[in-house]
């Protein structure tokens, strides 16, 4: 059945050029360019497409209205061209030069003259097929690498078509051995160059913007010694074309930097007539799945004149999980990902309570936050005020709420885990670890999107403070945060915290800054009673700059397992956690600063919000044990 449909197939191609061939070449451009504007409605993810590549080359320089009008006009051109190259292979090639100039004869009678061949660097622009009608130089040897087409029937059709005038083809899938012969028998080799070039490619930028681009050329250069003449092919008027031929690129002996300025050639070739290019091929398509770059092979090179910095941005929009310790636990996977290629610019959506905590990343560009009831319509119109195209969106929370943020935000790539009822709203899916092997913490569950997407994530200073450490305070002050939202399961006694701080400050003479949400701000005026006056009660008192600034004071903090607990880590300030119901290897300190006080009992972990029997897991905790340990983390200090 295969085979039919693609017999079907070259019947219809034959019939359309059999067509074009009755037609003059004037008519045919205009019945084609007629045909190219009716499919750029018809076909409306290619317009889009198009439109968004000519924004990346030219929103520095256009207008939204000027794109628009390139878009149009690029379909139009398009079309022409496309249905005169049906006509070409069958026009006598000496007539050819009625509808050809070719300018630049001289650079591939230069080089031919050089004895090592020439290789032609070509793009995909204007009536590109007349490429191989036509012998540039009389004497010299014209061949050209190609892919071959998957309908079998076309892809003979093409080759006869193409090699009429002696142009030798070699098949990529052959290898580089008779390329290279050819070229040292000082033959030509055209090479298409401006095609996404996979995950096998260099990453150079085009027109600012990083793309997957073939080294083949340069590599071939550099193996036979053989110059790159880059080649281009504009439309003069309906039905005629001049074909450019560039002097040698002017380029490294190194591979990758050759690369790179072949790129800047070809960017050049293109603004001399951008609507010729073929703008619907999808020249900066974002890899899949690791569209963060630093795993490739080939890597990332820039022309020496060019600073990562003047990259244009790929834009990563990041959704923060809703709670405190969760968004700090997930500040090394952000890292990860704004190291995972130099143009990455990564915005976090966050919920106003925490949006300070991500201002203080450095590695967070930007930082979208949204009000407490705000609806998902309301929180997608943020993000498409902000005027960006993300190109990528990666869900940290598990929910549907946050999918349908970004779908209707228009995020190009939606990447999370498949969360609840939410799959079909992903481009990418990550797959949740096999639950095997010890407890894993829960920042590696946010870094694991990180690795499935490119990111190194075993750098240990993503882990890091964000801020530099503080000068030590004086007097001495200790911070203390009794409170955990989650539950009173979490939660060591008051009466406990008293008596640990009291026997501190009985044996150091030093300041308790009491810390806590502000639904627990009598529970610390009840505790500041406790201690004394050593005791300053902030609890509910302080935003989360101000906590922020206040747990940097602290020699350290003494805490239950509670958004303070991380908050103050990523701070870089040491902490001493009590933990009762919940796993201190999933959620517990990861600085070897921090210090955890446990009673492992046979019930726990139980994950529970309240103890349903004696509360041993905590109450098995004394007193003496925590003061101690407060003690001796500050002797060792």
């Amino acid at each position: 059945m295969k085979r039919f449909t693609a017999f079907l197939t070259y019947l219809l191609y034959r019939s359309v050029e059999s067509a074009a061939r009755l037609l003059p070449m004037t008519l045919c451009w205009y019945l084609g360019a007629a045909a190219g504007t009716l499919a750029s409605w018809l076909l409306p993810s290619y317009r889009h497409l198009a439109r968004r590549n000519l924004t990346i080359a030219f929103a520095r320089d256009l207008s939204t209205t000027q794109i628009n009008q390139l878009t149009r006009k690029h379909f139009k051109t398009l079309g022409g061209n496309l249905l005169c190259s049906l006509k070409m292979p069958w026009i006598p090639v000496e007539k050819l030069k009625n509808h050809l100039t070719i300018e630049g004869v001289e650079n591939v009678e230069l080089a031919f003259k050089a004895g090592r061949g020439f290789i032609y660097a070509l793009l995909h622009m204007g009536n590109w097929e007349v490429l191989s009608q036509v012998v540039v130089s009389k004497g010299t040897s014209g061949g050209a690498m190609y892919q071959p087409l998957t309908n079998p029937f076309l892809d003979a059709h093409v080759l006869r078509c193409r090699q009429r005038t002696g142009c030798r083809l070699f098949n990529r899938h052959d290898g580089f051995n008779g390329p290279v012969r050819w070229l040292r028998n000082n033959g030509g080799v055209g090479i298409l160059v401006d095609q996404h070039a996979g995950d096998a490619g260099q990453w150079s930028p085009l027109f600012g913007r990083l793309a997957s681009t073939t080294n083949l050329a340069a590599l071939l250069s550099r193996k036979t010694g053989a110059p790159i003449l880059p080649v281009s092919v504009v439309t003069d008027a309906p039905g005629h074309w001049r074909m450019i031929i560039s002097p040698k690129l002017d380029a490294p002996p190194d591979i990758e930097l050759a690369t790179a300025a072949l790129n800047v050639a070809l960017e050049s070739n293109i603004r001399s007539s951008p609507h010729d290019w073929f703008w619907v091929h999808n020249r900066w398509k974002t890899p899949n799945p690791e569209f963060l770059l630093a795993k490739y092979r080939r890597g990332i090179t820039l022309p020496p004149s060019m600073p990562p910095d003047s990259l244009q941005p790929f834009h990563i929009l990041v959704r923060s999980p809703n709670w405190l310790g969760d968004a700090c636990m997930a500040v090394p996977a952000v890292r990860a990902l704004k190291r995972g290629r130099p143009d990455a610019r990564v915005t976090i959506l966050a919920p106003e309570k925490i949006a300070a905590v991500w201002r203080m990343v450095p590695d967070v560009d930007e930082v979208i936050p949204f009000p407490k009831n705000a609806s998902i319509l309301a929180v997608s119109k943020l993000l498409k005020k902000a005027g960006h195209p993300w190109d990528s969106g990666i869900l940290l929370p598990n929910s549907l709420r946050s999918a349908l943020e970004m779908k209707l935000a228009g995020v190009l790539r939606i990447v999370g885990y498949k969360g609840h009822w939410r799959r079909k709203l992903l481009h990418q899916i990550i797959p949740p670890r096999k639950k095997v092997g010890p407890v894993e913490h829960h920042s590696r569950f946010y870094l694991r999107i990180a690795w499935r997407l490119g990111a190194n994530v075993e750098d240990p200073s993503l882990h890091d403070p964000v801020l530099p450490p503080p000068e030590p305070s004086s007097p001495l002050t200790l911070g203390l945060c009794a409170g955990a939202e989650y539950g009173p399961a979490k939660r060591w006694p008051l009466d406990r915290f008293a008596e640990a701080a009291r026997a501190v400050a009985s044996k150091l003479p030093c300041h308790w800054l009491i810390f806590g949400a502000p639904a627990e701000k009598n529970m610390g005026a009840q505790l500041a009673s406790l201690i004394g006056t050593s005791a300053e009660n902030l609890a509910g008192q302080t935003t989360l700059d101000e906590l922020a600034a206040r747990l940097r004071q602290c020699r350290l903090l003494l805490t239950n397992d509670t958004g303070t607990m991380h908050f103050a880590q990523l701070l870089g300030t040491p902490v001493i956690a009590i933990f009762g119901s919940t796993e201190p290897a999933a959620t517990g300190p990861l600085s070897p600063a921090s210090t955890v006080v446990r009673r492992h009992v046979e019930c726990s972990p139980c994950f529970r919000r309240t103890c349903p029997i004696d509360f041993r897991c905590m109450l098995e905790i004394p007193a003496d044990t925590v003061a101690d340990t407060v003690l001796a983390k500050l002797g060792s200090a």
